[in-house]
């Protein structure tokens, strides 16, 4: 951690501005039985009990004796900080500035890291930071083995993992032996039940993996049905007298997120009603013959009834890849927003963005970019300390250095402003707002490529690079707002869109991808966020059931100032 004293006693002072106290942090379940419990935790005097609860249960380093947030932020700050100093990024003045203002973001609840971060730096040597991991498998047994170990030790930190298993030959092909195939969906219920029994981070919290398939992959139908069948089987054990708990922990795929990848040519068919075609994956030779719709119907139906599976527009987020010379873009994480190679990762940040508005309904737009230019710092740091399950996953994460940082609390801020989710008001005032994010995060990282040099993938991807940035600025063109606050917004996205155009011409970026939208639950309230993510509300007083038991009640604390802006 900083060795730096000057370091330590700044980071002290931004600490001694606010006022601590001591409470208890307890976790109970719904019928009042404490599941957890920790006394005399020192927790800044603004911070909420869930807050307070979420920091004590989830993130306090248990093996160096954490009991304060206090403790908490310094482990985190103060680490990162001397590997800047240590890497030469910063001066020791430098050094100074930048732990205070990344102990600002935190502390008051501006900004927070992903889990991986609090659980493991400070903590672990080297640190795994990622939440994020996409990984690729072979259709031989090796790689599919590999996987599992892979992915078990990702879980073990507090990461997750995505894979599409289209590259597994289909049960409907043969073996070199002559013998049938388990096909991909078998596979899965190994790797479900791997990830049921492993605790993310080594906490009470569920591992998390995401598993994809294409649309003329031969075991399409059954792969979409899959969870179908396994719900219809606790629904039935429900029935007979089991608890819920019991019943779904018996049955399989139930640790993971199912995807479905759709291709334009596939959407067309379906737009035209005409026939769709899968294809062997050994020799791409032709398998079965259906009307499209048929399969667009079951992928609705089984979404239906429990959940899965999700879609993802392959031609659309391949048009978005910044490094397709490296390869095209098959996958995603667990929670679909990191997007890009396989066998990459990506850190990921949140900032609160009711944080950032003022009391008179302006956005503090010069606060919001000094945060972005923080946190992609900040993040870009983690990237050459942090530790990686894989030689191979560090090799491609070091050279394109994707980093994912987004936003939580949106549709708090909408309310907060009098503003319906749903209209077009709010839709540009979000356009605008993750217009500023993205720009402001680009135009960081191409001045740290001035300083720093480029990612090394960059010159072999360049022009594709440069053309995606141009496509941001020409969508930004295209976004009319009417409401006034996102006018404003939208002037200063402009200028930053233009100032990250350029220098990103002239000096190349440091990180191939820059942002996503990632879901924020846990860090969301740590934030006392009173949404997460880009979600909407749902409930203005929801119970969040945590992984290993135990609930919270979560409050929506933006009620009061929307009634307010409304006029009540």
């Amino acid at each position: 951690m900083l060795k730096n004293e000057e370091g330590l006693t700044q980071i002290n002072s931004v600490m001694d501005s606010v006022t601590w106290e001591r409470r208890s942090a307890v976790i109970t379940n719904a019928s009042g039985h404490e599941m957890f419990r920790q006394d005399g935790v020192e927790v800044p005097s603004f911070w909420s009990q869930t807050a307070t609860n979420i920091a004590a249960q989830k993130y306090f380093a248990a093996a160096q004796g954490e009991t304060s947030v206090r403790q908490m932020i310094q482990r985190v700050v103060s680490t990162i900080t001397q590997w800047g100093a240590d890497d030469g990024v910063f001066t020791p003045d430098a050094a100074v500035t930048f732990a205070q203002k990344l102990t600002r973001l935190l502390l008051f609840q501006q900004a927070s890291f992903n889990s991986p971060v609090w659980f493991n730096v400070g903590v672990t040597q080297p640190p795994q930071t990622s939440a994020c991991f996409i990984n690729p498998v072979e259709d031989t047994m090796e790689s599919i083995l590999d996987l599992a170990k892979t992915e078990g030790m990702l879980f073990k930190y507090g990461s997750g993992s995505g894979t599409n298993l289209s590259t597994l030959r289909s049960s409907k092909e043969r073996l070199t032996g002559g013998g049938k195939p388990s096909g991909p969906v078998s596979f899965m219920r190994g790797y479900d039940a791997f990830a049921g029994v492993i605790r993310s981070g080594g906490k009470v919290r569920r591992a998390a993996k995401m598993v994809i398939l294409n649309d003329d992959h031969p075991d399409i139908f059954e792969f979409v049905n899959c969870k179908v069948t396994e719900e219809r089987k606790a629904l039935a054990l429900i029935d007979a007298g089991y608890s819920a708990e019991d019943a779904y922990a018996s049955v399989a795929f139930q640790n993971g997120n199912n995807t479905v990848r759709l291709s334009d040519a596939f959407m067309r068919a379906c737009a035209n009603n005409d026939l769709w075609q899968t294809r062997a994956v050994t020799n791409g030779a032709p398998v079965d013959t259906f009307p499209a719709n048929d399969l667009l119907h079951a992928i609705a139906e089984a979404a239906w009834e429990c959940g899965d599976p999700g879609v993802q527009f392959d031609d659309t987020i391949n048009r978005w890849h910044t490094c397709p010379n490296a390869g095209r873009i098959t996958a995603s994480n667990p929670c679909g927003e990191h997007l890009f190679l396989g066998s990459s990762s990506c850190n990921l940040a949140s900032i609160n963005l009711l944080a950032f508005l003022k009391e008179d309904g302006a956005f503090d737009v010069i606060g919001f970019c000094q945060a972005i230019d923080t946190l992609i710092m900040a993040q870009d740091l983690l990237i050459d300390h942090s530790g990686f399950p894989t030689p191979h996953i560090a090799e491609v994460t070091k050279t394109f250095r994707p980093l994912g940082l987004g936003v939580s609390n949106l549709g708090a801020l909408l309310m907060t402003l009098g503003l319906p989710y749903d209209s077009a008001d709010g839709r540009s005032l979000a356009a605008t707002l993750m217009a500023i994010l993205t720009g402001q995060a680009y135009l960081r990282s191409a001045l740290l490529a001035q300083e720093r040099g480029a990612f090394a993938g960059f010159a072999a991807n360049r022009e594709p690079m440069l053309r995606v940035i141009q496509q941001h600025c020409v969508a930004l063109d295209a976004l009319l707002p009417t409401y006034p606050l996102a006018q404003q917004l939208h002037a200063a996205a402009t200028t930053i869109w233009q100032r990250a155009q350029l220098n990103g011409a002239q000096h190349g970026f440091r990180n191939a991808q820059v942002t996503v939208c990632a879901p924020t639950g846990t860090i969301s309230f740590l934030m006392d966020c009173a949404t997460t993510g880009i979600e909407p509300e749902l409930a203005l007083v929801k119970y969040k059931h945590l992984a290993g038991g135990g609930m919270m009640k979560i409050v929506n604390g933006a009620v009061d100032a929307a009634l307010t802006r409304l006029g009540y």
